[in-house]
């Protein structure tokens, strides 16, 4: 019987292993990285790797004629009569011989490169479409390395990312593999069947790297890399490049192929610099070897990254289709250096000139139950690029340090020794933790200075509390309890509150919450004045905003998705409010100026409550329509993907009752609108329409009104200006009637600025924007804007800067606006 077993396993291992194998390399030995082996007449090929090592799958024995094609090298025929397997075949690849002996240069004349442009140009549609609709197998390899990562970074421990990097900062950060089957329609329906999933050192992971964000199209006039990028051959590419024709040479079928460099007319621009090579007669794309820079794409950290794409020519299709393409980058910031490459080959294409009608559907990725637990034997008959000795090398220390990693005993041993308590950590905070359960609880201690703030109400106020959280990486569910005590010390007042939330799922999203206790909270429940700024300008300028009132309340809530793309919540709360006066006159710095009041109506009378005592419930009904949402299916959950062809809705209902006096009732509806769209290569364009109306409420309580985001700090705290008044009062236009919002904003991403002399190696960009608010018995109020985002130095580009002028019934005021984009992280 075991005989008979080890003869199974043997005949399994001969078909598993059905490969073609070696070595490519020049004429001097040294190997030639990524080099594409096809076969003959087929898209059935893959790459060879970084030593240039390549193994091709094959599943009959026979004989075969292998295609070796690598940019810089003449293409090579090699026939092999297979008669068993493994079969090796080593080969040498000569240069190529890039020649311009049969063109004529003439001195002052147009390079001849041009014309062949404009031909890819005008061709480019007729090319696009030959590929635009097809299957095929997909395989995506990703290394991620860092280099020289301190041990602190700004006094936080940052660790070795479980045994990643040795003693010098140095190693693979992420290492990954992925393979699928897709079916694509130009320019972005995808259906993928992700068959196999592999991390490395974590046997329980889900590779990122699919197929979605493969599709750099240079046949598209832009190449999406965040920012929309100016392809070589788009439409109005000669305004971006100047083109220079280096050679010609003859592939394998004896075509013609002109490799052109293409040089940026305006550096900042987002261009590409390298080569394009064309394919005479047919202007098809032959390969692609491009690069770009990180300022031009406004990531400044990322310092480059290099494009190269391949493509297999059939003579029975007479379609080019791309085959390989690789993505490396490098980035650094803080003396931390970052590399990585993305490798992605495709194979066995089946063209189609039409799909069915459901082929394509939202759901544009669905992981297979057990992706991730494939064994070696099949990683080695499906992967079609053989692994280095560093990536072989990865998976075997972190797969045995993840074995140890993952024990109870290990676990346990590194929670005890961080779960041993210290007197000063009743000041500091203390956190105990079963990792190997996936608990903890945490004491943020009672010297919590990132709570620390400063208010009239309250004067100086902390935090502290305790929190648990648990989770199931399996399933989904997460649970939270999280309580807060916060004191006021002008105030002399001792708050608490807590809260509990529990994700049943990452399906469906269920969530049940719950909460109650005593706040201090901002009239407007948006807080459009945070802490940090709140307490720079008060101390500091006397300026103190924000207007609060107490709450004392109980909560419950519920939501989930119950339809693709349709998300809703509901809650249910019982409050008693009442109003809180000034306890405090203290400032920093000395001036002549008083503080106001904290009635948002009255601020120069300290003597009138801002609202009666009084006390409702309230429930709250709401929806988010995202229209075309996308998804990916995985074993342990959903992962939604917003489709930005399409405008998000939202609506809600909300019903003040059971109130102690009659008045305070009240019904509430709301609308909103929201929308981005890129506009080419011109820019960002993004809308936000809100709107409501109240109903028998009269006279309802200042706490529910409709109040607004105005801004009289003249400082922004978030990216886009969609939710704000950068120049209105922040309690003026509050209304219990109705009201309609409009704020629209538009970022150039360089596209006039790029173009300006000396303003261009600024980088910044160009924002213009209008904003709106209409309500009962008052003129509209109008804001008009226009600044510059992307403001910063070298690789901290954190900062805008806007000047805005506001209207209502005629010219109101103006001023500038610092955005501070960091204090949206910090807050």
């Amino acid at each position: 019987m075991k005989q008979l077993f080890l003869f199974t396993v043997l005949l399994v291992s001969a078909a598993v292993f059905a490969q073609i194998k070696g070595k490519v390399t020049d004429k001097s030995g040294q190997p030639i990285p990524y080099t594409t082996v096809i076969i003959e007449n087929t898209y059935n090929g893959t790459s060879a790797n970084d030593n240039g090592l390549f193994e091709l799958i094959v599943k009959e024995k026979g004989k075969y004629t292998l295609i070796f094609q690598s940019l810089g090298y003449k293409t090579k025929k090699i026939t092999a009569q297979i008669e068993q397997f493994p079969h090796t075949v080593n080969v040498s690849l000569e240069d190529e011989n890039y020649t311009l002996s049969e063109i004529v240069i003439k001195p002052n004349k147009e390079d001849p490169a041009y014309a062949i442009i404009r031909s890819a140009i005008k061709n480019r549609k007729v090319n696009s479409y030959k590929t635009d609709k097809f299957e095929a197998d997909f395989y995506s390899r990703g290394i991620f390395r860092a280099k020289n990562i301190p041990k602190k970074f700004m006094g936080v421990e940052i660790g070795d990312f479980d045994g990643a990097l040795d003693s010098t900062g140095t190693g693979i950060l992420y290492l990954s593999e992925t393979v699928s089957k897709i079916a694509f329609e130009k320019p972005n329906k995808i259906k993928e069947e992700i068959i196999a999933s592999k991390v490395s050192g974590n046997d329980n992971g889900f590779s990122f790297n699919t197929a979605q964000g493969t599709n750099y199209d240079f046949y598209a006039n832009y190449v999406d890399l965040g920012i929309n990028m100016v392809s070589p051959i788009a439409d109005n590419a000669l305004t971006y490049y100047k083109y220079k024709l280096e050679g010609v040479s003859y592939d394998d079928h004896n075509q013609l192929i002109n490799k052109i460099k293409v040089i940026p007319r305006r550096d900042k621009e987002p261009v590409f610099e390298g080569y394009l090579y064309i394919v005479e007669d047919s202007w098809a794309i032959y390969a692609v070897d491009l690069n770009s820079k990180g300022y031009r794409m406004q990531q400044p950290i990322l310092e480059d990254i290099t494009y190269t794409q391949s493509f297999n020519y059939n003579p029975s299709t007479k379609i080019w289709a791309k085959n390989q393409q690789t993505i490396d980058f490098k980035a650094s910031i803080f003396g931390m250096g970052f590399t990585g490459k993305f490798t992605h080959v495709f194979s066995n294409y089946v063209f189609r000139d039409q799909f069915e009608k459901k082929t394509f559907t939202n759901e544009i990725a669905k992981i297979v139950k057990d992706a991730n637990k494939k064994d070696t034997l099949f990683w080695n008959e499906s992967r079609p690029v053989p692994l280095t000795d560093e990536e072989i090398g990865d998976y075997k220390k972190k797969d045995s340090i993840q074995t140890i990693r993952k024990s109870q005993v290990y676990l346990d041993s590194l929670d005890a020794k961080g779960n041993k308590f210290k007197i000063q950590k009743l000041l500091t905070g203390y956190t105990y933790k079963d990792t190997y359960h996936k608990w903890s609880f945490s004491y943020k201690g009672v010297l919590d200075l990132t709570s620390l703030g400063f208010n009239t109400v309250q004067g100086w106020n902390l935090d502290s509390g305790f929190s648990f959280l648990k989770r199931n990486e399996d399933n989904g569910k997460y649970t939270s309890i999280n309580s807060t005590f916060n004191y006021g010390f002008a105030e002399d007042r001792l708050r608490i509150n807590g809260s509990a939330y529990h994700r049943f799922n990452t399906t469906n999203y269920a969530a049940i919450s719950a909460s109650g206790g005593s706040s201090i909270n901002q009239f407007n429940p948006s807080n459009p004045i945070t802490n940090l700024v709140n307490s720079v300008s008060t101390l500091f300028f006397k300026d103190n905003y924000a207007k609060y009132y107490n709450r004392e309340y109980a909560k419950i809530g519920y939501s989930q998705n119950v339809l693709n793309g349709v998300f809703v919540n509901g809650s249910l709360e019982y409050s008693a409010r009442k109003p809180l006066f000034n306890n405090t006159d203290y400032v920093l710095i000395k001036n002549d100026k008083d503080y106001t009041s904290n009635h948002p109506l009255l601020p120069f009378d300290n003597s009138v409550p801002a609202i009666e005592k009084h006390n409702l419930m309230k429930a709250n009904i709401g929806t988010r329509i995202r229209f075309g949402n996308k998804y990916i299916t995985r074993p342990d959950g959903k992962i939604n993907i917003p489709n930005n062809d399409y405008p998000t809705l939202s609506f809600g209902y909300e019903k003040g009752f059971a109130a102690n006096k009659d008045i305070y009732n009240y019904d509430f509806v709301t609308g909103q609108m929201d929308f981005d769209k890129t506009l080419g290569n011109k820019g960002d364009f993004a809308i936000r329409l809100k709107g409501g109306k109240f109903f028998n409420a009269d006279n309802i309580s200042l706490v529910d009104y409709k109040h607004f985001n105005g801004n009289q700090t003249h400082i922004g705290t978030t990216d886009k200006y969609l939710n704000v008044f950068n120049m209105l009062p922040y309690y003026t236009n509050s209304t219990n009637d109705a009201f309609i919002e409009t704020h629209m904003e538009h970022n150039d991403k360089g596209f006039i600025m790029n173009k300006i002399p000396l303003l261009n190696k600024l980088q910044w960009n160009l924002v213009v924007g209008f904003h709106q608010l209409n309500v009962p018995d008052l003129k509209p109020y109008q804001e008009f804007t226009v600044g510059f985002d992307n403001v910063g130095f070298g690789k901290f580009r954190l900062f805008r800067i806007d000047y805005v002028r506001s209207y209502q019934n005629g010219f109101q005021t103006d001023g500038i606006v610092f955005g501070m984009k960091f204090l949206n992280i910090i807050n």
